[in-house]
């Protein structure tokens, strides 16, 4: 688990073509449109309703605000535009591998293919092994999303053929069983 440090401020991160931020209330209709993207939402249970949305965002920002760290808004530098988000998180649920830190994303469509997962989860994973002093981060999504998990083997993390089902799913859900994968400092740091 994270050591307890204090941060003045929310961390912003910075990479070549990114800017990992606190959220804004500007981010919220375009967030919104993402999570009613039934491509982008392929893999949750359902598209997010503009409420739905909304309460995410801010839960989102205030454990930012708290914390100095978590899912950042990511802002393209090029054109400062919203794309989505990418970053840590605590999961709320008891998993077989609780507790731990996650890394996650969600990016709206048009980005896809690009590189900017990959390239804002490095940059959050080096925060979280250098900044936050972790000695492991994971990452877990549905076994059928082939997308997610060719970001997570791009970023070296290790597929821990621990395979579980989410607890928040139904039995008879298609997402249920989740792949776990997971990257330590040491594995980190030799990549």
């Amino acid at each position: 688990m994270p050591r307890t440090i204090e941060f003045d401020t929310p961390v912003q991160l910075l990479t070549e073509r990114l800017k990992l931020r606190q959220w804004r209330p500007r981010d919220l209709p375009v967030f919104a449109a993402m999570n009613a993207d039934p491509e982008v939402m392929k893999f949750f249970p359902a598209p997010l309703s503009r409420q739905e949305s909304d309460a995410m965002a801010n839960q989102i920002g205030s454990l930012i605000t708290a914390n100095g760290w978590g899912l950042w808004a990511i802002e393209r530098l090029e054109d400062e535009r919203f794309i989505g988000f990418v970053g840590l998180h605590e999961p709320m649920y008891v998993f077989p591998f609780s507790p731990c830190v996650e890394i996650g994303w969600r990016l709206s469509r048009d980005t896809w293919g690009q590189g900017m997962a990959t390239e804002g989860a490095n940059e959050a994973l080096k925060f979280a092994f250098e900044g936050l002093g972790l000695d492991q981060v994971v990452s877990f999504t549905p076994t059928v999303n082939a997308r997610s998990r060719a970001v997570m083997e791009r970023l070296g993390m290790v597929n821990s053929q621990a395979d579980f089902d989410h607890p928040a799913l139904e039995d008879d859900d298609s997402l249920l069983r989740h792949a776990l994968y997971h990257i330590n400092r040491d594995h980190w740091q030799q990549r």
